[in-house]
């Protein structure tokens, strides 16, 4: 039977990742619950839970876990072991500042194209990476078999570029328009408002100055 992940437990892993890469830098060998949880800001025993979730290493008695099995586990279950294909719809600021981003490489996601409707860029490229028409997208994702998408496009846009994506074959997008999307069961949609994110933030900011 296969285990039923949150997505709270999913969200964990890869700050679980980074620490247990830190620590393998370092030259850790083992390293216990108490310590993983305490630099995560969560409990032993959840942090426990949540390996055991991704990953059949047991903790030895006064050592801990193996960190190089567990980042091999952790790396496994997110992907990272294997590189996918990704592209972004939208050529804009956010879109171009994608394009130009190193740090998706090692965690498995290579970003191979962008796609726009600005006669302007259409034809051009960004950071080595070419940005096609619209008119191409459907036979692009059909033909590199892309699963993953990013929209970066403006929200009057967004719903109908995430239909087109999934009629083409992508399985997972992460959506960077302000707007609330539907996708099919069985599509795996992640939508980022960032303008909420830092009004949020601004937030928590006026609250610890009132409280001080």
């Amino acid at each position: 039977m296969e285990k039923e992940i949150s997505k709270a437990t999913v969200a964990r892993m890869p700050l679980y990742l980074r620490f247990l890469q830190e620590e393998n830098l370092k030259g850790s060998t083992y390293i216990s619950s108490a310590v993983i949880a305490q630099n995560i800001s969560v409990s032993a025993v959840l942090a426990r839970k949540d390996l055991a979730l991704v990953s059949s290493e047991a903790g030895r008695p006064r050592l801990g876990f193996r960190v190089n099995r567990l980042i091999a586990d952790i790396e496994k279950f997110l992907g990272y072991d294997s590189e996918s294909n990704v592209i972004i719809v939208g050529a804009g600021g956010l879109g171009r500042a994608f394009l130009g981003y190193e740090g998706f490489k090692p965690n498995g996601l290579n970003i191979v194209a962008a796609f726009d409707c600005n006669e302007k860029l259409i034809g051009t490229e960004i950071s080595g990476k070419p940005v096609l028409s619209m008119d191409e997208l459907e036979t692009f994702i059909t033909e590199r078999k892309i699963r993953i998408g990013i929209i970066t496009v403006p929200k009057n846009a967004a719903q109908e570029i995430l239909d087109r994506m999934v009629r083409a074959g992508v399985k997972a997008v992460w959506n960077f328009a302000p707007a609330p999307l539907r996708a099919p069961k069985g599509i795996v949609l992640q939508t980022e408002d960032l303008a909420a994110s830092l009004a949020i933030l601004a937030g928590k900011v006026c609250k610890i100055a009132e409280d001080r």
